[in-house]
């Protein structure tokens, strides 16, 4: 089963440039993980919030991952210094 993620980040306004930056730091380390299959970090237009999203081949493969991205600082729940409020994440499973 498929496994993926949606997230909706809020960055504060002087801080969107570094933290998309930051996304893709992490999105480059994560392409090079076992079961990876996609990323994306997208803006929405009005610059409010960066959305990123992830597909894995497994839960596992996406929990090996995320154990990676937290020890680069990130992480897919709470807050880093860069947002004005919590994220919002949404798993996804294949059937």
């Amino acid at each position: 089963m498929s496994f993926g993620f949606v997230a909706f980040h809020y960055p504060a306004p002087e801080h969107v440039e570094e933290f998309v930056a930051e996304c893709h730091q992490a999105a480059e380390a994560m392409r090079r993980q076992p079961g990876f299959v996609s990323v994306g970090v997208w803006v929405i237009p009005d610059g409010d919030a960066v959305v990123t999203t992830g597909a894995f081949e497994s839960e596992e493969a996406f929990r090996a991952t995320a154990d990676l991205a937290r020890e680069m600082g990130a992480t897919p729940e709470g807050l880093s210094d860069l947002e004005v409020r919590p994220r919002e994440v949404h798993f996804l499973a294949s059937r």
